[in-house]
């Protein structure tokens, strides 16, 4: 509810108490929190049925974590199977995979205890950061400021101009974008928030058309700093006076955020703890350059690409299969990348997940093996293709 709502509700309710006919309060009446405090205590009755039930639930929990604790170290057992063989150039079979679906509880819910509990404070949620404290932060650390396009079709034609000269098709980086957005997102979009839902929060880091996290930023410039160093002095070598020094200046910039994301191992935990630094809230603002964010954009997507390539996949990746990989990891996505047919209609989605990911991901547990989740990524990618915010992106191609 707005704000403005919330003061309006706020008057009507206070004209309805000033205006409203005064009550007969009983003598023997008690403040509300007092009739709470003096409401009669549990009858052992009552306790013992309580008892009885909390029993019956905590033996179905532990059935159930039994079996599910069986079921997903399976999981983990299957996976480093695939791996070794993988690594060993062997072929991945059927029986590298859990072919059952995870269990699912199905027992008593937890009884409510019928005897007042300690409260506990609520668990504090960690503050995601948001595009205005990568803005900052950048401005702070590396004296930096995103040099933001004009309009939103500048950004996808500097994006489409850069996809395209590094080998994605149209197809891939449209369909990509489609799914990541829905359709119609800017450049500066983040996970969660919405303009057309106000009091929206964000649920991750993730900015822009293929929607990187701050790691994934980290992360490219680490992997990526001196091509992308490269390509700001061509782009500097082809303007003069005003142009060049601005782009001179943001050479230097992403100069020393190279550097920092260097000054740790090539490894994504490692990147990790960088990118929950004010440093590398900075480093993630160059998704937002006109000059920098189609070419972190454009990497993302090409890691993939390349890392398919490199492991002996030739055959060109569907934007479906595209998207897997930037979902899932590298590793993981080719695995359901390369399986054929007949087995993606068979392995469960679960093998590609850990527990906890997959039981918080609705999108898995419904389309539950891997030809399904592929489906449905194809028909979200064809129906937001449709908004205008991706026919304007293909245009641009």
């Amino acid at each position: 509810m707005s704000s403005q709502a919330i003061r309006r509700c706020n008057r009507i309710i206070v004209c309805a108490l000033l205006f409203a006919p005064l009550a007969v309060v009983p003598a023997n009446a008690a403040p509300e929190g007092l009739r709470g405090a003096m409401a009669p205590a549990a009858t052992p009755a009552a306790i013992a049925d309580y008892r009885r039930k909390l029993r019956v639930y905590q033996e179905a929990r532990a059935a159930f974590e039994e079996e599910a604790t069986a079921y997903w170290n399976a999981i983990a057992d299957k996976r480093r199977i695939r791996n070794a063989k993988r690594r060993e150039r062997q072929p991945v079979t059927l029986d590298d995979y859990v072919l059952t679906h995870p269990p699912l509880y199905a027992g008593p819910s937890r009884p409510v205890n019928p005897e007042p509990e300690e409260e506990h404070p609520p668990r504090q949620r960690k503050y995601i950061p948001v595009v205005a404290d990568f803005l900052k932060a950048a401005a702070e650390q590396f004296q930096f400021v995103p040099q933001r396009p004009r309009t939103e079709a500048e950004f996808k034609r500097a994006y489409a101009q850069v996809a395209r000269a590094s080998g994605l098709t149209k197809e891939q980086a449209v369909r990509v974008y489609a799914f990541e957005t829905g359709g119609n997102g800017n450049h500066d979009m983040q996970s969660g928030l919405s303009s057309s839902r106000p009091g929206s929060r964000a649920i991750s880091t993730a900015v822009g058309y293929n929607q990187l996290l701050t790691t994934n930023s980290v992360e490219l410039l680490a992997e990526q700093g001196p091509d992308i160093l490269r390509a700001l002095d061509e782009r500097a070598a082809r303007l003069s006076g005003a142009q060049r020094t601005v782009v001179e200046r943001k050479i230097a910039a992403v100069r020393r955020m190279v550097a920092y994301a260097r000054s740790v191992p090539d490894t994504w935990s490692a990147h990790a703890k960088l990118a929950d630094t004010p440093k590398g809230w900075a480093i993630h603002a160059l998704v937002l350059d006109i000059d920098v964010g189609p070419l972190l954009q454009t990497h993302k997507l090409l890691t993939s690409v390349v890392f398919a390539r490199n492991k002996g996949y030739t055959r060109p990746l569907t934007a479906a299969e595209l998207e897997m990989m930037n979902l899932t990891g590298d590793g993981t996505g080719l695995d359901m990348v390369t399986m054929p047919q007949a087995m993606r209609e068979r392995v469960p989605t679960s093998n590609f997940f850990q527990r906890l990911g997959y039981e918080r991901n609705p999108v898995a547990i419904r389309n539950n093996t891997v030809a399904k989740l592929l489906a449905v990524t194809d028909a979200r990618m064809d129906s937001n293709s449709a908004k205008p915010g991706a026919r304007e992106l293909a245009a641009a191609f």
